[in-house]
């Protein structure tokens, strides 16, 4: 360095010194300066820090037949359980009852959960009930001198809102961070659930799920679900279920011991430019309906083939994920108010949804190559096809590419909507393809 510069370069380092040192002012211009402690004295109390452990199967190195045969190892089993721990969140919203709302996938599979309350109390919690659709959970703890959050009304959030964002990141319980309400409306976050998420730039890492997103009124407006990000950490790109959602989950997990989601009946594709040119229609945006079943709600509303829905319940829809999406967060009973195109003139009707039954099934009851493999169907699938909701590590339906998650639309090039369709073909064949709808992608495997 030049040195006639060193005594200018001291100076400035010693001023940097003294203003970081400096205490920030305690009002301005006789003003208090504004600050958040009150409302999250206020607050705080009714998030929990949550504890889950879990038994699970894991490979074992000595299920490698090579590997013991080169070791002479005697046989043995080739999966071990382990225990597992993991950390999460949830919010107290009813503290008369006990009931705390988490994520789905915080308490999923869990053998034990403990909570946390902010006076470092533990207490023991149990499932109620899980949707792993909208990834909402309700627990249930012994009701001693708690505190709850109020749930407030996310339809009213807007773009711009400030809010707060409490929970348990990294396993530092009873963290606070603050943001605005990024956007609204969110989707394609997960692979196939039903979204509608509230975007944040509140700082959300790993141990938030299932904490709460605050608003200025001290309100419960979502509950934190998920990042993205490229290193696990916060990129200041968070997203939270709506408390609408949230209570709507509980209701019906509480009333009913289960969900009970609402069916249209339909089955349904995208309408885009290309499509719209084949169809030789003007309307380039919609779900168009492909099949209706027999005494669904869409039937009785008088909803037809080739009609394209573009609204629902005054929400522009443009694709069949949003109506997908619009119809999952509807419960078995509710009314909805249908924008639809027919022989290009715009119409509306009202249906009353009909109730979604799933059905299950195990991989190895379908096919040597599946075994491993659950798969679920629901009646009229509204999006079609077999869902996977859950691939065992290292089966043979994993070693051969399938992911919880998939939709299997075809087997063989053949339509499938149920398992009666999927017996059918694999009983008359030695090999399977399978084309899979993943995310926004398709693909196609091969099960020997």
């Amino acid at each position: 360095m030049n040195t006639k510069y060193q005594p200018v370069m001291a100076t400035l380092l010693l001023s940097l010194a003294i203003m970081t040192q400096a205490a920030l002012p305690q009002e301005v211009d006789g003003e208090p300066l504004p600050s958040l402690a009150p409302l999250v004295k206020r607050v705080a109390p009714a998030v929990v820090n949550i504890r889950v452990r879990q038994t699970v199967d894991s490979p074992s190195l000595y299920g490698d037949e090579t590997f013991r045969r080169f070791f002479g190892i005697p046989d043995q089993p080739g999966r071990r359980s382990r225990e597992v721990a993991s950390a999460g969140s949830g919010v107290i919203v009813d503290a008369g009852n006990g009931y705390i709302l988490t994520n789905h996938h915080v308490v999923e599979n869990a053998d034990q959960i403990q909570i946390s309350l902010y006076n470092e109390e533990t207490l023991d919690a149990e499932v109620i009930g899980s949707d792993a659709l909208t990834d909402i959970a309700v627990l249930k703890v012994d009701p001693e001198e708690l505190t709850e959050l109020p749930i407030g009304e996310s339809d009213t959030v807007e773009v711009g809102d400030f809010v707060l964002a409490i929970g348990n990141p990294f396993g530092l319980g009873h963290t606070v961070t603050s943001g605005i309400v990024s956007a609204l409306g969110r989707t394609g976050i997960s692979r196939n659930g039903i979204e509608d998420f509230i975007q944040t730039d509140a700082s959300i890492n790993p141990g938030n799920s299932g904490g709460a997103l605050v608003n200025m009124r001290g309100e419960l407006v979502g509950i934190n679900s998920a990042i993205i990000s490229r290193t696990g950490g916060n990129v200041g790109i968070g997203f939270a279920v709506p408390s609408e959602i949230a209570r709507s989950i509980m209701r019906q997990i509480l009333d009913f011991g289960e969900v009970r989601r609402g069916l249209l009946g339909v089955t349904i594709q995208t309408i885009d430019q290309e499509s719209a040119e084949a169809l030789g229609t003007e309307v380039e945006r919609g779900a168009l309906i492909t099949g209706i079943e027999a005494g669904s709600a869409a039937e009785d509303a008088g909803l037809r083939v080739d009609d394209i829905i573009i609204g629902l319940d005054d929400k522009r829809i443009d694709n069949n994920r949003e109506l997908v999406n619009a119809i999952g967060l509807k419960g078995s009973g509710d009314e909805v108010h249908i924008n639809y195109v027919r022989d290009g003139r715009e119409r509306s009707v009202t249906a009353e949804l009909g109730q979604r039954v799933v059905q299950r099934l195990g991989g190895r009851d379908i096919h040597p190559g599946l075994q491993g493999a659950q798969f679920a169907t629901a009646s009229a699938a509204s999006a079609g096809g077999i869902e996977v909701t859950e691939v065992e590590a290292d089966s043979p339906a994993a070693q051969r590419g399938l992911r919880d998650g998939d939709i299997i639309t075809a087997i063989n090039r053949q339509p499938v909507q149920n398992f009666q369709q999927m017996r059918e073909i694999a009983a008359r064949n030695r090999i399977l393809f399978l084309l899979v709808r993943r995310g926004d992608r398709q693909l196609m495997l091969q099960i020997r």
